[in-house]
């Protein structure tokens, strides 16, 4: 019994006495700089890769020689790399105004 009482006053007292830790301040502007940089870079790869979906989409519209079934596909082709450049930039969008929203939020310098 007198152990557990030693031992409880023992651990009592070096929580109390313990110095408090503090974190670092945060650096939200770095973060936020870092998922920007990989946005922009896959929204970039996004825009290089329905381009070469629009021009592939075009060569075989051209030289599909009035054949339904190519013409159709080539249409797809298309319309596709389009929904996929929209979906894209509407993700950059959403992520700059999210990103907007959590500057002010946080208070990020700019």
């Amino acid at each position: 019994m007198k152990k557990i009482i030693v031992l409880n006053s023992l651990i009592l007292t070096s929580l109390l006495v313990a110095t408090p830790v503090f974190a670092q301040s945060a650096d939200v502007s770095r973060i936020e700089n870092f998922i920007r940089s990989i946005i922009q870079i896959l929204v970039t790869l996004a825009g290089v890769t329905a381009t070469g979906f629009f021009v592939w989409g075009g060569f075989r519209y051209i030289t599909s020689s009035g054949s339904p079934e190519q013409l159709e596909g080539a249409k797809k082709t298309i319309i596709y790399s389009a929904m996929g450049l929209a979906i894209a930039l509407g993700a950059f969008v959403f992520s700059n105004i999210v990103s907007e929203l959590a500057s002010t939020a946080f208070g990020a310098a700019q």
